[in-house]
């Protein structure tokens, strides 16, 4: 079953792969153990990853909390689920209340829509879980009560963000997350205990409290008093999304990714157009191989921003976007000696995130995503619950008749995506690469790196980036030949240095003949755990 890799580690790391048949891979180290704790106390692999997706919502609040979204897909055993947790946008979310805008705002109760981790939590568990769902809260609920040392790439991410949200505009995130006036700096304790209370609550209630119970009604409140739209009637109405994962074969795999409302079809296009140009032929890190592979983004990016958006105001079918004869007309589009815009095709019929995989013994995999879009979010905090507001109604767009354009109860383009592979309809990995418009990209990388050119994941990880950012704009990572850069430059593309944070993070379990390896980001600060 194993696919064959080579055991080199030829790129700059801090990590090393990790073994085992239980194992949890994400961002926060103390997430990561807390998730396998519960597949240590006979809980499964959903278990596992429902309870380091609420401990990231309280260790790591620069990019996830309980007011973010949620996505997942779940290999059971047997068979692959997705789960979709994104919120709508508020009723009261009209074209007219948008008028006054140019373009969407960033921050502000304008960018808040419903909240769906906390109802992945839930239904995850419901349809999967073996533990007593109590049990998942309560590393989470020790760390908001009594405190965490704040580590040192999220300490440097706090401080960036802190200048974002004035004090004048958002005084309770101020009082939540600058309590001391400042950030906390690395290796600082941090403590948010009315979090903590907040999480017994929605413990205590199966997320009630949330949607329904004294938590909606706090949330509904803070709103009236601030100029926000969110009704009660939003917060009960919400509903998650079970979807069949889309799925694209490549190189003798199949790679699938969730559906719209998120862009997991970006990765899918990208890698069915790659398929047309048999990159192994070409060196790996080679300009041939960067070159092929930003094109066939740059056109999966045109099709995605065109026609992905919430599924009951999609204008095509996706799946006519993954067919073979229309991939390989988009791939004719490419020439091999100069890079291109390109507009988006015609089909028949800096945000962040966490992500997060866990595996069990008895054979299940997650593969989990969790964000606020923009750093903390929206900036919007209610009071005495410790719980920020993500702020994914940036993602809509003003653009008259768009399919995504922005209005009441619809679920907004989407950027974060978890993904995985199967061969032979068995499972072989579970992955992402977080970071905004960094995901899709990510995945192409990381794929080609594995199934193209035999590089072990963490060596696919550690690998230097890159990372198509707008018309022929492209930012790369230090650790390509200067030869690759010039000859990129030479075909047109525009290339500038990018922060090692420019280029997303990703976490990988790879499942071997006997156990699993688990593979982490060297530029975040988690890792993977297992036994």
């Amino acid at each position: 079953m194993q696919t064959s890799f080579n055991w080199k580690f030829p790129y700059s790391s801090q990590k090393i792969p990790v073994l085992g048949n239980n194992i949890v891979s994400t961002s926060h180290p103390l997430a990561a153990q807390a998730g396998l704790n519960m597949l240590s106390k006979g809980g499964n692999a959903v278990d596992a990853a429902i309870c380091t997706a609420i401990t990231l919502a309280v260790v790591e609040p620069v990019n996830n909390g309980i007011g973010s979204d949620a996505f997942a897909i779940i290999w059971d055993g047997n068979k692959l689920h997705g789960l979709n947790a994104s919120g709508k946008s508020p009723e009261k979310w009209t074209k007219e209340h948008f008028a006054k805008y140019r373009r969407m705002p960033l921050t502000g109760w304008d960018t808040v829509t419903i909240p769906g981790a906390v109802s992945a939590w839930v239904e995850l568990w419901k349809k999967f879980g073996r533990l007593d769902f109590k049990e998942l809260f309560k590393p989470a609920i020790l760390y908001a009560k009594h405190g965490f040392l704040v580590p040192p790439i999220i300490a440097n991410i706090w401080k960036t963000l802190s200048k974002v949200y004035k004090k004048r505009k958002f005084p309770e995130f101020h009082k939540v997350f600058l309590s001391n006036g400042r950030s906390p700096g690395p290796g600082e304790l941090f403590r948010n205990p009315k979090l903590s209370e907040t999480l017994e609550l929605i413990a205590d209630t199966k997320g009630e409290a949330f949607y329904e119970g004294i938590l909606a009604e706090k949330i509904v409140e803070h709103a009236k008093n601030t100029e926000g739209l969110i009704t009660l009637n939003d917060l009960s109405s919400h509903e998650v999304l079970w979807q069949d994962p889309l799925n694209i074969e490549y190189n003798g795999i199949k790679v699938h990714e969730l559906p719209p409302n998120g862009q997991g079809l970006a990765a899918l296009i990208a890698l069915g157009i790659l398929k047309e140009f048999n990159i192994k032929n070409h060196e790996i890190n080679s300009p041939e191989t960067v070159h092929l592979q930003i094109e066939a983004m740059k056109l999966a990016f045109a099709d995605s921003y065109r026609y992905i958006s919430d599924p009951n105001h999609l204008e095509v079918d996706p799946s006519t976007l993954i067919k073979t004869d229309y991939l390989k007309r988009r791939a004719k589009q490419i020439d091999k000696n100069k890079t291109k815009d390109y507009n988006a095709g015609k089909p028949l019929g800096n945000g962040d995130t966490v992500y997060l995989t866990t595996a069990d013994e008895n054979g299940m995999m997650v593969s989990y995503i969790q964000s606020n879009y923009f750093g903390f979010g929206s900036g919007i905090v209610i009071p005495n619950t410790g719980i920020s507001l993500q702020n994914r109604g940036n993602l809509f767009t003003l653009e008259k008749g768009h399919p995504n354009q922005v209005g009441p109860s619809k679920r907004p383009f989407h950027t974060i995506i978890p993904a995985f592979v199967t061969k032979n309809g068995e499972p072989l990995m579970s992955f992402g690469v977080m970071g905004g418009a960094m995901q899709p990209q990510g995945h192409i990388q990381v794929i080609t790196r594995i199934f193209d050119y035999g590089e072990n994941p963490q060596a696919a990880i550690d690998a230097p980036r890159w990372r198509f950012m707008k018309d022929l704009r492209v930012i790369i990572e230090r650790g390509f030949k200067e030869s690759m850069i010039t000859n990129l430059k030479k075909k047109g593309h525009q290339l500038s240095q990018g922060n090692p944070l420019d280029f997303g993070g990703a976490q990988i379990i790879f499942k071997l003949d006997k156990g699993y390896l688990a593979a982490s980001e060297p530029r975040k600060d988690g890792h993977a755990v297992a036994y």
